[in-house]
């Protein structure tokens, strides 16, 4: 939980000073991790904005997100087809890097 509230609250202070958050994720543990602590931490911090986030898979395979070795498509498995981010995913805010 300490995490997500520390991604939260660095997306509140980007949010207010620059207009956008940008976060890069890697697979592995944390993809259970966030899936399971970030949804209710940004329940808790309605100035984190999801909608103004930019989500880079670091690690991303050059794999179709239905791949196992995909780390977008594991983040959507996790959270059981639910969103990661409460707000409808864009090619512009989610992509792999």
């Amino acid at each position: 939980a300490a995490l997500a509230r520390s991604v939260t609250e660095a997306a509140a202070e980007a949010v207010a000073s620059r207009g956008r958050f940008t976060l890069g994720l890697s697979g592995g543990s944390l993809v259970a991790l966030l899936a399971r602590e970030l949804p209710p931490a940004l329940s808790a911090a309605p100035g984190a904005e999801p909608s103004r986030w930019l989500v880079a898979f670091c690690d991303e395979r050059l794999v179709p997100p239905e791949h196992p070795e995909s780390t977008g498509g594991a983040y959507r498995v996790s959270t059981g087809g639910a969103r990661l981010l409460p707000v409808p995913p864009s090619s512009s805010q989610f992509v792999p890097v």
